[in-house]
């Protein structure tokens, strides 16, 4: 029998309570965290899905193997940091490109161990504007 902890009185306090990884997990956009000597952490089923990946496939593996050109003079999870409205190129599984659009790290301390960023897929949007 599966024990739950009762519901807060308030969504302030189910929010509070709410673990990260299920919130992370539920997210309808691309989220990656990649620690800063540059291995993919965690990938959200968004981030799985718009790579073509199966679930958990991604966790441990370089940030290399999902990215298609390197931002200069980066390393590890540098890689995606700093980058924030930069066009960023990711290899699908199929071997396609996949234009991205980051975000900033949400971690932002300096103590942080990783970056969390979140991706936005504008593929679509650039073969439109080169149609016209």
């Amino acid at each position: 029998m599966e024990r739950r902890a009762p519901l807060p009185d308030s969504a302030q306090g189910y929010l509070t309570a709410l673990p990260a990884l299920i919130l992370l997990d539920r997210l309808p956009v691309a989220t990656l965290a990649v620690r800063y000597d540059g291995t993919i952490v965690y990938a959200n089923p968004a981030f799985e899905q718009m790579l073509g990946y199966e679930s958990g496939i991604l966790t441990d593996q370089p940030i290399d193997a999902v990215l298609d050109d390197r931002p200069p003079r980066a390393a590890g999870g540098g890689l995606i940091c700093g980058h924030s409205g930069r066009l960023i190129s990711l290899r699908h599984s199929d071997a396609t490109i996949v234009r991205t659009v980051a975000s900033e790290s949400v971690m932002m301390r300096k103590d942080d161990p990783l970056a969390l960023v979140v991706f936005h897929d504008i593929t679509e949007q650039l073969w439109t504007v080169g149609e016209h």
